[in-house]
């Protein structure tokens, strides 16, 4: 049975869709070609057995044309291994990606398999949209034997697993190690805290004279993980209010940039907004080395160590965190694949999650490209073909697994209209133009966001 979605939930996932633009959508890194490694060929098609029906499949994501290429090679790998199933497949880049399946949502039209986010899923299984996985994952369809439980239930609501997870990510400092090693220092512990930050960043420009960390510190990202290092969140589970009671936390977080950015430390906020509050990564100023270190995503680097030059040498590092704090560091899904509802052929569909997940070609194909995998066995066997980026994203999510916190709730469909009508405007820009005091801002802003989470 076919199922719609109401125009009430359509302007949810218009919502949602301006959240993930707003607040560092899942980036899709051009191709590293500072590697040699060539994708293995495809091989022969197997016969189709005796008596099977030709399957026909639909499967969608959003991405670069770098990813395009590589889940296309993977897609034909699959067919040759299940000749009677043929998977076309519909790509967009990520603006106009959950546009296009709210319209399909609505006319009962979505394809068999879906890239999701983490942000949209409770919303997409809520309304009966995803088919549950865990029949197939019981029955063998899609082995999950040898994944880590956190890894599988990140795609789980109310207990039932809507989708799997294609890759883990996590948030992270890039420390340029060339500019650490100029200034004759080390390079931070990695449970530092942000008074170390805010030393560290004073020293490389004074030793340097570049910025000792780029744009960006002033991130809704980093206020909700700011809270995450004090046991809160920056929300309450159901999304309806702010998470926490003590504003005072990220008022002294503010008057901290202020500081660096009296030093010449940070950019300006001028130069912040103008330069720097822009989507893509390879804009950020420790691309052409105008800045030691820079807060991304893990799954950034490859774009960013792209752009910069082969010959660049970074180092992920984790979030500095408050003093006597916990981890601000969790690990986040990059993207999962989910089985629509609307699918004629679940079963068939299922596999396809089965191959993407655990086929050791398809992944030397894909190469980590949306993340680390969750399968440690694929982990493995995909080393040997991994860039520099790549390895060093490996890396630091492998040693990240011995100190980090539990994965936060989805952000709330207000993120978006929260960022941009209230945390920007009314707290962090007022603040950092020195316009207003991180206190008084502070009390406006759980005024109003409070407000906006109460009304969505």
């Amino acid at each position: 049975m076919r199922r719609t979605v109401s125009p009430a939930w359509l302007s949810v996932l218009t919502t949602a869709l301006l959240v993930l633009s707003a607040c560092g959508a899942p980036t899709s890194p051009p191709a590293d070609k500072s590697s040699g490694a060539a994708a293995p060929a495809a091989p022969a098609a197997a016969p189709a057995p005796a008596g099977k029906e030709p399957v026909q499949l639909r499967f969608a994501w959003w991405g670069s044309q770098d990813r395009h290429n590589r889940t296309i090679k993977a897609i034909e790998l699959f067919q040759q291994k299940y000749p009677w199933i043929t998977i076309s497949y519909e790509f967009a880049g990520f603006q106009d990606y959950l546009t296009k399946m709210t319209t399909q949502a609505t006319g009962g039209n979505l394809p068999d398999l879906m890239q999701q986010d983490y942000a949209w899923l409770t919303q997409w299984a809520g309304n009966n949209l995803l088919v549950p996985l865990d029949d197939y994952v019981n029955d063998g369809s899609i082995n999950l034997k040898d994944v880590p439980k956190n890894s599988i239930d990140s795609g789980r609501i109310n207990g039932k697993l809507y989708a799997l997870n294609l890759g883990n990510n996590s948030q992270t400092m890039v420390l340029d190690v060339a500019a650490f090693d100029k200034a004759g220092m080390p390079l931070p512990a990695s449970n530092w805290t942000w008074a170390d930050f805010e030393q560290t960043a004073l020293d490389l420009h004074k030793k340097l004279g570049i910025f000792g960390a780029g744009g960006g510190l002033d991130s809704i990202q980093l206020w909700k993980s700011l809270y995450l290092g004090y046991g809160k969140w920056g929300f309450s589970p159901d999304g309806k209010a702010l998470g926490y009671a003590d504003d005072q936390a990220f008022a002294d977080y503010l008057k901290m940039l202020l500081r660096l950015q009296e030093a010449g430390a940070i950019p300006s906020q001028q130069e912040n907004i103008a330069q720097y509050r822009t989507p893509g990564v390879e804009s950020q100023a420790i691309v052409p080395g105008k800045a030691a270190m820079e807060s991304v995503w893990s799954n950034q680097l490859v774009a960013i160590w792209s752009a910069a030059g082969a010959d660049r040498k970074f180092k992920l590092h984790p979030l500095p965190r408050p003093q006597g704090g916990q981890s601000e560091n969790y690990f986040k899904p990059s993207q999962f694949i989910s089985i629509t509802a609307h699918s004629k052929h679940p079963k068939e569909a299922a596999m396809f999650v089965d191959f993407i997940t655990n086929d050791v070609e398809s992944n030397m194909v894909l190469l980590a490209e949306r993340g680390l995998s969750i399968s440690p066995r694929i982990q493995e066997a995909i080393k040997p073909l991994m860039t520099p980026a790549q390895a060093e994203s490996l890396s630091y999510l492998a040693a990240l697994e011995k100190d980090n916190s539990p994965l936060p709730p989805p952000d709330p469909p207000a993120l978006s209209k929260l960022n941009d009508n209230v945390y920007l405007p009314q707290l962090v820009d007022p603040v950092l133009l020195k316009r207003a005091s991180p206190e008084e801002a502070m009390a406006s802003f759980r005024k109003d966001a409070s407000a906006t989470l109460q009304s969505q």
